[in-house]
């Protein structure tokens, strides 16, 4: 049975309900009378606009009757809202309490009731992310990834440097100037990845792994100054937990605007801006340069420069040595032929007067035998048709011829007659 009440009211259009349902939401909670919701973003999606759909903060996800919110907020008074939040680096996520300030709107033509968002209660947003951050940071601590990294040994000669960063940024040249302007040999294996936004943490992330497997001496992640919102990808739990894990140093240099990102806490050594970070690395390789190459050559060349000092020095004094022994030498061997060439000359000179008076003796016994004296005594040579001195009978035969030379000529004869007995 139809209640009387109930039945002396019109009946009314679906169109007409809702012209009615509007006016009393707006008479209440409509755009003059705004009210503060508070609920966890269980999604957000952004285009032009914003949706967030909202639930309550305790409610459990599981639980399929919690209360949900379509909140939404338009393009014009989102880009103000979105500036102030990429300000103070905010990011709208799933699992932020957030508090809303807006109106209730009705939407016919799908038979939904939402939420026009008008202004977001950012210092208790931003509560929020620092207890969010906290705790992230907390939960590090506990499973002793803070300093788990930091615990890597580093490499003496990092010079196979991996590098997360975005191409053709100023962090990006910063960073590889110092490294390339440097005397080093340095290798730099890329690993391109965006550094900023929602995309940015997986693929920092990946580049991390990446890196770590291919084995280089160090991992650095690089990005210059910026925003809040610009830098929050740095504190994400994905890209602390890669980092904390990785078994290759991974050093940081991001340009902070503010406090250290979750990235640094966890990193092994953490430099503010890019440009340090690379000068960090360069002292590194520099350092070990002058102690283990710089050091040692300038003691070994020290050590070689005394050696050839003493062995001048000892060549200098042999060479002193050598000069006063053979000029000593030499003046000695002068005196000894000064006094053999002497020796020379008397001996020589009684030489020849012995020989003198030996040829003056040799000169009267030949002169005694000189033949020309025979032949003025009257003695005769004979020789034979050869020239040979006939001194026997058997030197000649009858009827040879023979020279005779006398004391004033010689003649030819002829053998015709021969007395004795030949020998």
């Amino acid at each position: 049975m139809v209640n009387d009440i109930v039945r002396d009211e019109p009946v009314l259009e679906v169109g007409e309900f809702y012209e009615l349902l509007t006016a009393h939401l707006e008479s209440s909670f409509g755009r003059r009378r705004p009210h503060w919701v508070r609920g966890e973003i269980a999604k957000v999606y952004e285009k032009s606009h914003v949706y967030v759909d909202l639930v309550d903060a305790g409610s459990a996800s599981s639980d399929t009757k919690r209360p949900v919110l379509n909140a939404h907020c338009w393009a014009t008074p989102w880009a103000g809202l979105k500036r102030r939040l990429g300000a103070e680096g905010v990011t709208l996520k799933a699992g932020m309490i957030v508090s809303f300030l807006g109106y209730v709107d009705v939407y016919a033509p799908q038979g939904k009731i939402g939420f026009s968002i008008t202004e977001i209660d950012v210092e208790g947003l931003l509560g929020d992310v620092a207890r969010r951050r906290l705790e992230l940071i907390g939960r590090l601590r506990e499973e002793g990834l803070l300093d788990r990294n930091k615990a890597t040994p580093l490499s003496p000669v990092p010079l196979r440097v991996g590098l997360v960063a975005s191409p053709g940024t100023e962090g990006y040249q910063d960073f590889t100037g110092q490294l390339l302007n440097s005397s080093f040999s340095f290798e730099i294996l890329l690993v391109r990845t965006l550094v900023q936004g929602d995309a940015a943490p997986p693929q920092i992330v990946n580049a991390v792994k990446a890196l770590d497997d291919y084995g280089v001496d160090v991992i650095c992640i690089v990005r210059g100054g910026g925003s809040k919102g610009d830098l929050a990808c740095f504190d994400d739990e994905a890209v602390a937990r890669a980092i904390a894990t990785s078994s290759t140093p991974v050093f940081t240099g991001i340009g902070h605007t503010g406090d250290e990102s979750v990235a640094d806490l966890v990193a092994h050594t953490r430099s503010i801006t890019p440009t340090k970070l690379g000068e960090e690395i360069v002292s590194i390789v520099s350092a070990w340069y002058e102690v283990n190459l710089r050091a040692p050559s300038g003691r070994l060349l020290e050590a070689a420069n005394d050696v050839l000092d003493e062995a001048e020095g000892y060549l200098g004094e042999r060479r002193r040595t050598m000069i006063f022994a053979v000029r000593d030498r030499l003046r000695a061997e002068q005196r000894h032929l000064l006094s053999t060439r002497e020796r020379l000359v008397i001996q020589g000179r009684h030489l020849v007067a012995s020989a003198t008076q030996l040829l003056a003796g040799h000169r009267q016994l030949l002169a005694a035998y000189d033949p020309t004296r025979r032949l003025a005594q009257g003695w005769s040579i004979v020789t034979d048709a050869h020239g040979d001195v006939v001194k026997s009978l058997s030197d000649v035969a009858l009827g040879n011829e023979v020279h005779v030379l006398v004391s004033d000529g010689s003649f030819a004869s002829q053998v015709t007659e021969m007395k004795g007995t030949p020998r």
